[in-house]
């Protein structure tokens, strides 16, 4: 009897081991996946549905017309007449307040993607699958209010729409910001221009002897690059000399920087000079800056200082202020060395240099390129690269050399500005375009833009609108209309179509490379007004969802924001039956009036975007 109860003991306990084992494998694999799942706001989960609930004080399954599972499976299934649509979309977590779906670094680890840190891959642009997408509308972060105006706003922000003041305390010796009760406040400041940007930029002009400091040297430089831009006062400050700065820099431990720009009313872009090349295409600036930027400017034979070459026009200025342009001790002279033994070979000149600043300035033909010796490094770039080819086109350690008629013209060709915004540039003719098309589509836009106005002109004032995108950019007609109105676009030019970015720069004007089946690199609540011309029929032809753009665009709009979409009746019809979802109220809806052949059958569809808060749901916008 002991011994068969012994044996029976024993074998209960292996059995319970087992079972043990079994529950602690199946609570591993539940926490290991469940988590990297879990964490985001996916479909199918039940914290949507409460989440979206709890926020907007709606009936879970009314508002979402049935179970989670139903809602999830059918949205976004929108060819037909048979779609499914919500009466409300759930509203994320408020850790997802400033979510960027495409930089998003929970994102790249749940994805174990293998990058390459010291070369920045983990702060280039990783999009989530499809089946891995957000489908909450993001929330305000509590407290949000409607973003001070600008011009005031160059100077002061609500503390409380960005609520980081980790910068103002880490730079609190150089002036970038400074909180004061619930406004952050900006001096002005930068790293190596601590007594303001305004003086800083006006030595850049008496180095290099243009008339009166002022740094447009008479319309000449228009736009402008900054790199590693901090705050972007640098960029902010250049505005009053119509400049425009793409200030530029990635999404990083200084992380908030690009928000408070563009909080601010700055123009301003995420990205990183990581492997990829930048967004722009080639010859699109008149002046690159960094200042104290922290860029290992000599790594990969000098890669990262030959994609600022690719993307500089002839003649085009570089200004670095850093310790290696001034600095004694042995490891700045070694760098300072090094970096004057490869620009050069890449045949930049220095322009000027004075106390902590040098400007190289870069030729303005090929010759010096080819009276090198023969094997010098960097090597030209191939005959058959495109240099104004960027979506997802990795950077190549070669000097971009110039066309022949960028050769024969000995520079752009280009008009100074403001003369620039409609003066027809060289590079039509790339797409064999002629200047009577190029002023026709000119007066299109601007009669379209006129009837824009006229129909929001009963819901803004003189300083409604500062932060402007065109989804769908074209020739940049859209954003030279407005030029002398105090607000800046951002012009999108889709991937996938003919590159006339490169004329939109040659106008004078800024802009981005993009894909619009995937998010934009910015943060939320970036925009006052998106203008979609055939956006929508573009993806729907592609096979991407209509139902994500709307999601898109209502993240990157700001409460209170305006969209106007042109585009064909039944695109229209379809984001009427979103309105509720999304919370967005009509304004005006026109047929086409500008008498354009282009028009055909398209319809005018303006919308304004209501501020809510998710403390105390639905409100009206102030």
């Amino acid at each position: 009897m002991m011994s068969r109860g012994r044996a029976d003991g024993g074998k209960k306990t292996r059995l319970i081991t087992a079972i043990c084992l079994v529950a602690i494998f199946i609570g591993f694999v539940y926490v290991y996946y469940g988590s990297s799942v879990g964490s985001q706001v996916h479909r199918g989960t039940s914290t949507l549905r409460r989440l979206g609930s709890s926020y907007l004080g709606s009936d879970e399954e009314t508002e979402l017309g049935g179970g989670q599972d139903d809602f999830s499976s059918k949205v976004g299934q929108d060819d037909g007449d048979n779609v499914i649509v919500p009466r409300s979309f759930p509203v994320c977590d408020d850790l997802h307040s400033e979510l960027i779906p495409c930089l998003d670094r929970h994102l790249i680890y749940q994805m174990r993607l293998k990058l390459d840190l010291s070369l920045m891959e983990h702060y280039e642009r990783h999009c989530p699958l499809p089946e891995r997408r957000y489908n909450c509308l993001i929330p305000p972060p509590s407290g949000y209010k409607v973003p001070i105006k600008w011009p005031k706003s160059r100077d002061e922000v609500w503390k409380a729409n960005i609520p980081h003041t980790h910068l103002a305390h880490e730079k609190s010796d150089q002036n970038w910001m400074v909180v004061k009760g619930e406004k952050i406040v900006f001096p002005g400041g930068g790293t190596h221009f601590h007594y303001g940007a305004d003086k800083y930029i006006a030595s850049l002009a008496n180095m290099l002897n243009f008339s009166k400091n002022i740094l447009n040297n008479e319309g000449r430089v228009r736009t402008v690059l900054d790199v590693g831009c901090g705050v972007a006062s640098f960029g902010a400050y250049l505005l009053s000399s119509d400049i425009i700065t793409m200030s530029l820099a990635p999404n990083d431990v200084h992380q908030n920087q690009i928000q408070f720009a563009l909080e601010r009313g700055i123009p301003a872009y995420l990205g990183v000079l990581g492997t990829k090349r930048l967004p722009y295409p080639s010859r699109s600036f008149e002046l690159a800056h960094c200042s104290r930027c922290r860029i290992d400017w000599l790594q990969r034979d000098g890669i990262l200082l030959l994609e600022l070459d690719r993307v500089l026009r002839p003649g085009g200025y570089f200004a670095y202020s850093s310790p290696e342009a001034y600095a004694q001790d042995e490891e700045d002279l070694r760098i300072w060395k090094e970096m004057s033994a490869l620009v050069e070979r890449m045949c930049w000149k220095i322009a000027a240099k004075q106390n902590q600043t040098v400007i190289w300035v870069k030729p303005l033909t090929n010759d010096c390129y080819m009276e090198r010796e023969p094997g010098t490094q960097p090597p030209l770039c191939k005959s058959d690269d495109d240099p104004d080819a960027v979506w997802n086109v990795p950077m190549e350690a070669c000097i971009t050399p110039y066309s022949d008629q960028n050769n024969r013209a000995k520079g752009s060709g280009l008009v100074p500005w403001p003369a620039r915004a409609t003066a027809p540039p060289p590079r039509l003719a790339d797409f064999g375009y002629s200047s009577d098309y190029f002023e026709k589509d000119i007066g299109v836009w601007r009669q379209r833009v006129d009837t824009y106005w006229n129909l929001l002109s009963p819901k803004i004032k003189l300083n409604t609108l500062r932060n402007l995108m065109d989804m769908k950019a074209n020739l940049g007609s859209f954003a030279a209309a407005l030029k002398d109105k105090d607000v800046w676009v951002m012009n999108v030019v889709p991937e996938d179509g003919p590159n006339t970015l490169k004329i939109i720069y040659d106008r004078g004007l800024i802009g981005t490379i993009h894909n619009w089946c995937e998010a934009f690199s910015t943060y939320p609540r970036t925009y006052d007004l998106l203008h979609a011309w055939t956006v929508f029929s573009d993806i729907e032809k592609k096979g991407c969802s209509k139902v994500d753009l709307l999601l898109e665009m209502d993240r990157i709009l700001r409460p209170s924001g305006f969209i106007i979409v042109r585009d064909k009746r039944p695109i229209v019809e379809f984001i009427k039956k979103y309105l509720t979802a999304l919370h967005w109220d009509t304004v005006a809806t026109a047929d086409s009036d500008s008498g354009s052949e282009q028009d055909g059958d398209e319809v005018v569809f303006v919308i304004r975007k209501k501020m809510w808060l998710t403390s105390g749901g639905l409100r009206d916008s102030e």
